[in-house]
């Protein structure tokens, strides 16, 4: 009986997932596994930090997951002269009514598209922890909520890093998965030349799922279970980073609880209302890369995320997969 009531809603979640992908895949062609993480980390309630080279349709990923959600879209191109109240709002002195009011920045939108975060001060990078932490902003006092769901999709180029602001430790740790786009292939290349858009909000989506079975969706991947052995997995991952002697800190506590969530949110799209190792295994790379710094000196920000990637498949593959 128990079998019968937590199957049912799981296959329903499935179908309306695969349906969300095959609408966002109309417009980004051949990055499915790009687009099953975004997924995920939308169900995991997570932000996104997408980090590659221009041009290759992070912009676009992010506009066709608000627009087939039916989510309010926003983007906030981020350069040195910001200020956080360009990106969180501010208050203004009302002469009709004596008193301050406040206007809403463009953080206030379900989907916020920060573009190139790291090339604006660490000031205005610091406007945004608040409110990827705890879903809201605080200004002279008064706290406001930016509504549900939340997802900032932030994007930075790995290579060119001349005038920006590398983000702090902090900053990255507020990011539930960092992942890349990658070069399209030749086939998929073509079809983009033939049905091509130069502007993104020149595309017209469907609307395949409501925010609201978003919400729901969201709510249902606290509910997966996580048997006792996964999760003794998870610590043990978790612990082996934190004793790697080429990185200088491991993964602290929320990035174990980062990638706990990542599994479920991973199980729940994969169909099932439990988590398996696999599920574990698929995250780790996108959930703790990032949190991870290499106690050597490298002047390629790429090759470092090789580097730290090629030191956790060596975890994983060193750990026991509990049966």
């Amino acid at each position: 009986m128990s079998d019968a009531i937590r199957t049912t809603p799981v296959g329903e979640s499935r179908e309306t997932l695969l349906r969300l992908r095959s609408n966002i895949n109309r417009y980004i062609k051949g990055k499915d596994d790009v687009i099953d993480r975004v997924i995920v980390c939308m169900l995991a309630s997570g932000h996104l930090l997408i980090e590659d080279l221009p041009g290759l349709g992070k912009t676009t990923l992010a506009y066709c997951l608000a627009k087939s959600i039916d989510a309010s879209f926003s983007r906030i191109q981020f350069t040195s002269d910001l200020l956080p109240a360009d990106v969180i709002g501010v208050s203004v002195y009302e002469e009709a009514t004596r008193s301050f009011s406040f206007k809403k920045g463009p953080v206030f939108a379900n989907i916020v598209l920060a573009d190139e975060i790291n090339r604006t001060t660490p000031k205005t990078q610091s406007s945004l922890l608040e409110v990827m932490d705890r879903g809201k902003v605080s200004v002279d006092g008064a706290t406001h909520p930016v509504g549900s769901p939340f997802m900032v999709f932030a994007t930075q180029n790995p290579v060119d890093y001349g005038g920006t602001f590398p983000l702090p430790e902090s900053q990255l740790d507020r990011f539930l998965m960092r992942i890349q786009m990658g070069y399209p292939g030749e086939e998929e290349e073509f079809e983009i030349l033939r049905n091509s858009l130069l502007r993104y909000d020149d595309i017209e989506m469907d609307t395949v799922v409501t925010h609201e079975q978003i919400i729901d969706l969201q709510a249902s991947v606290q509910d997966i279970y996580v048997e006792d052995s996964v999760l003794e997995y998870i610590i043990k991952i978790v612990t082996a980073t934190r004793t790697e002697s080429e990185f200088k800190a491991g993964a602290s506590t929320r990035g174990c609880l980062s990638l706990k969530v990542a599994a479920q949110a991973r199980a729940l799209f994969c169909g099932r209302d439990f988590v398996l190792p696999e599920d574990v295994q698929e995250m780790v790379e996108p959930v703790l890369c990032h949190r991870l710094h290499l106690r050597r000196q490298t002047v390629d920000p790429m090759e470092e995320r090789r580097i730290s990637r090629t030191i956790l498949n060596s975890i994983i593959n060193s750990i026991p997969i509990p049966v």
